[in-house]
């Protein structure tokens, strides 16, 4: 299955070093959102679009606002969701869990913990 990212963040240099790290890994389909708004609309225009790595702290729609926007939109509510941010405390995890994000990374990271993370969504759908 070839798998086509949308990286969302509000950082260029953010959204540079998660598409340098999916480079790395092997994977270069990806498309870039600069928030939560400009991710949702890019994907009800991109059906081939089957993979989000989204921050959480956005201007115009948080990821966590995203999150939930595509779990209650029919067509997309089974879109994988990987929450890549700096927000790690227990209860920023649960409430992004409970949005039904499918993984969380917590910034910093490396390419490897990237992966892993890939690996075991992609593995569970």
């Amino acid at each position: 299955m070839e798998i086509k990212f949308l990286v969302v963040d509000d950082s260029v240099t953010m959204r540079r070093i998660v598409v340098n790290s999916l480079k790395t890994l092997g994977y270069d389909n990806y498309v870039e959102a600069q928030d939560g708004q400009d991710a949702f609309d890019k994907i009800k225009a991109d059906s081939s679009i089957n993979f989000v790595i989204t921050d959480w702290n956005m201007p115009n729609m948080t990821g966590l606002e995203l999150t939930k926007a595509i779990r209650s939109n029919g067509p997309t509510e089974t879109l994988p969701i990987l929450m890549v941010t700096t927000r790690g405390v227990k209860e920023d995890i649960v409430q992004a869990l409970q949005a039904k994000v499918n993984n969380y990374v917590v910034k910093p990271f490396t390419p490897q913990v990237l992966k892993e993370k890939i690996d075991a969504i992609i593995s569970s759908i």
